[in-house]
């Protein structure tokens, strides 16, 4: 684990005014447990409010940026971006997970990769900044770390149907997976997934169950062949 909070200010590009708000992001309620703090020592309320300013600034991003597109689809592009996966490649970005306090149980049983953990932490340092800083600082920071890169982080959701549709418009072009269990312990299970076009690999991804590493195998297809929304 790394303690050096002011490594972590320099890659998200913001500096506390109250570091003990970063901290509290950082603590999952496994290790506040651990200590016998109360919940409300944990990152739990963090994320609560990092989740609102992130729908908040994103919904914002959206209603400008398309001012022609109706409710419904709006918020089918806000669902692309606002969920775990996404989260999850936001917080990797940033390595969030070196940071994590985490239980000892959970520490050893990999918590440092864990989607939930992570887009859950992600949206507790929002939470912090906005605290800290107002909603133009946690606007910065959501605007940095996945706005920019929004077009990546709309493939995370659609992955498959999208490379599933590119496919189907060649009469003779097949798609199948191959998904297997890789040799790990049965409370931390990974999953391989080998994606073919026409008997042909053409990408492999990893997760943490059979659906995951297609999606990431998908993703990797996708850029691999330039397919595009």
């Amino acid at each position: 684990m790394n303690t050096n909070l002011r490594e972590l200010e320099d890659t998200i590009k913001y500096r506390f005014s109250d570091e003990e708000l970063l901290r509290q992001a950082l603590y999952h309620p496994s290790y506040s447990g651990e200590m016998r703090w109360g919940r409300e020592r944990s990152n739990q309320r963090l994320e609560f409010l990092g989740d609102a300013v992130l729908e908040l600034v994103v919904s914002d991003y959206l209603y400008r940026a398309h001012p022609d597109v109706e409710e419904g689809e709006l918020t089918r592009m806000r669902s692309s971006l606002v969920f775990e996966a996404a989260l999850t490649v936001c917080a990797r970005d940033i390595s969030l997970g070196d940071y994590i306090y985490l239980g000892k149980g959970e520490d050893s049983s990999f918590g440092r990769e864990k989607p939930s953990i992570l887009s859950d932490t992600f949206e507790a340092v929002i939470g912090a900044i906005y605290l800290d800083g107002g909603v133009e600082a946690a606007k910065r920071f959501i605007y940095t770390f996945l706005i920019d890169d929004i077009d990546e982080m709309s493939l995370l959701r659609d992955g498959k149907s999208l490379i599933q549709e590119y496919t189907q418009r060649f009469e003779n072009m097949s798609l199948r997976y191959n998904t297997f269990s890789l040799d790990s312990p049965d409370h931390q299970k990974k999953f391989r997934s080998e994606l073919y076009i026409n008997e042909k690999l053409v990408a492999e991804g990893n997760g943490h169950s059979k659906k995951t590493a297609e999606q990431d195998a998908a993703l990797k297809a996708i850029r691999i062949m330039g397919i595009r929304n």
